[in-house]
């Protein structure tokens, strides 16, 4: 609405003061100085407040943690120390197991059988003296029977009666252990079964007694 159609008279605050300027919310225009300083402002500040509060976090958190140098060196520290002996007795405990298992199974193999050492082979030595005695009083049968021993190779052979108890049953006597070889040898060679270790019957090398049972 124009000056010249409002319908009221006018008033006191219709009538303006020309020695002031205006009044209220009417300012006068800001200088570019003052529109750019609060930006500058933020963008100087505000990177310097960051700077101090990284540089005061990481201060704080290294005087905070433990330094490595103040930790003993070459001696464990807590639970490591008790891992590595623990470990070590583990070592020492599988060690020693090894070492049991080895030893049972060095015990559990049988020892390797050695064969028996076998006997020295009997040895016939036929230059033992041998006697013949005739028990079954037959007539020249100690005779014949040392020449059948001399034929076979017995070097000293000699005949005679028997004059012991009676018997029938022929037999070969011998007086040492080393005879008795020899002794085998004349009973095979006669055809004579008895074989005996007797020093009553022979009291020295071997004796043969032909009874009415031998079979010249």
């Amino acid at each position: 609405m124009t000056k010249g159609r409002y319908p009221y008279p006018d008033d006191e605050f219709d009538v303006v003061d020309g020695s002031v300027g205006p009044r209220g919310v009417h300012r006068a225009p800001r200088s570019r100085w003052s529109r750019v300083w609060p930006f500058l402002l933020v963008l100087v500040l505000f990177p310097a407040l960051a700077y101090g509060v990284v540089n005061f976090l990481y201060s704080w958190e290294g005087n905070s943690s433990p330094s490595a140098s103040q930790e003993p060196v070459g001696e464990p520290v807590g639970d490591e120390g008790a891992a590595d002996e623990g470990a070590a007795d583990d070592g020492a405990a599988q060690d020693g197991a090894a070492d049991e298992a080895g030893d049972d199974a060095a015990a559990d193999e049988e020892p390797a059988q050695q064969e028996p050492e076998q006997p020295p082979a009997p040895v016939v030595d036929k230059s033992t003296a041998v006697r013949v005695l005739n028990a079954a009083k037959v007539s020249g049968l100690a005779g014949k029977t040392a020449t059948k021993l001399t034929t076979a190779g017995f070097a000293s052979v000699d005949s005679d009666n028997y004059t012991g108890a009676a018997t029938t049953v022929s037999g070969v006597y011998y007086a040492t252990e080393d005879q008795a070889a020899t002794a085998a040898e004349v009973a095979t060679t006669l055809g004579i079964s008895k074989v005996e270790l007797s020093t009553a019957q022979s009291p020295s090398g071997i004796t043969v007694v032909v009874a009415k049972d031998y079979r010249s």
